[in-house]
């Protein structure tokens, strides 16, 4: 089922969902499925599962360094269709335009719509580690308006190479990231939201937003969205903070601000024991503000760990 169809279904009910990162190669899904297990009793209609671009490893050959390109955490397809299988949800593959051509991303989204995946969250992706600024693969999309403007055509039997006429054609659900404090590379939070229009007005049928921790932030950005025509469901992210330096690990890895009270919380705090109680409770009351405003979901990056997701959910659903 289309993301868009469980709000719509809910019938002004918030929603429970979260996104988990795959399993580093050599590691076992079991201990993915240990923590969506606890989650589960909160009845997610979908699961996000992230995908992770490419990097260059450095393998010594006869005395040198061979450059090779490598996945840390593949299997994202793979992920979904087990987790679809397992608990019987929807899942929802991240697409990114870094590391990856339109064919490939093409066969992507085929083996998608053959395991019946209904949702993708069409993204651009970040720069490699070696890269300032992103670039992208050759033969890839450079904007993420180009790869959701891909997805929909392919809803409507265009491949890249032919029109294909099919009673069998893709139906995705295509959502979009959403910035309340601006993507760090925009030059304003009005440009972002043009270039979030632009998302939409291609075919994005829904946003997800990057984390934030004062909810300000959040209403401010819906109905700056809505006075510029954005219309679709905008569904709130939610990180709880988990140790000491995410204080001055995500504000300069995703350029948002912490609000004074929760980092005078946080500086309080005399082991990441403490600091991760701090997180779920400043979580909980965020939560709670945004269940008052009726927001469509709330979806928490749990990274794969859930047991402080649980404990927020647990008091909210």
């Amino acid at each position: 089922m289309k993301i868009t169809e469980h709000i719509k279904k809910a019938d002004g009910k918030t929603l429970f969902s979260f996104e988990i990162i795959p399993p580093k190669k050599g590691n076992s899904i079991q201990e993915l499925y240990n923590n969506i297990d606890p989650l589960m009793e909160f009845n997610p209609p979908f699961i996000d599962v992230t995908t992770s671009r490419e990097e260059y490893v450095y393998i010594e050959k006869e005395g040198l360094l061979d450059r090779k390109v490598t996945r840390m955490r593949p299997g994202t397809v793979g992920i979904c269709a087990a987790i679809k299988h397992k608990y019987d949800v929807d899942t929802v593959p991240h697409v990114l335009c870094g590391g990856f051509s339109k064919e490939e991303t093409e066969y992507l989204l085929v083996d998608c719509h053959y395991l019946g995946i209904d949702n993708v969250m069409a993204l651009r992706g970040d720069a490699m580690s070696h890269q300032k600024y992103f670039s992208a693969s050759e033969g890839g999309h450079e904007y993420a308006t180009q790869l959701v403007d891909q997805i929909k055509n392919l809803n409507c039997g265009k491949y890249l190479h032919d029109v294909i006429e099919s009673n069998d054609c893709t139906s995705f659900c295509i959502g979009v990231a959403g910035y309340p404090e601006k993507h760090l590379e925009a030059p304003s939070l009005q440009t972002d939201l043009k270039r979030l229009k632009e998302k939409v007005d291609a075919g994005a049928d829904y946003i997800v937003t990057q984390m934030f921790f004062d909810n300000n932030k959040y209403f401010e950005f819906v109905e700056a969205a809505k006075e510029i025509g954005i219309h679709v469901p905008i569904i709130p992210g939610i990180k709880p903070i988990a140790i000491k330096k995410h204080m001055q690990l995500l504000p300069q890895v995703f350029k948002i601000d912490l609000p004074e009270q929760l980092i005078n919380e946080i500086q309080n705090c005399k082991t990441n024991k403490e600091v991760r109680q701090v997180g779920v409770e400043w979580a909980i009351q965020q939560s709670r503000e945004l269940l008052a405003a009726n927001v469509p979901v709330l979806h928490y990056y749990s990274m794969g760990k859930s047991d402080n997701v649980h404990a927020i959910a647990s008091q909210l659903f």
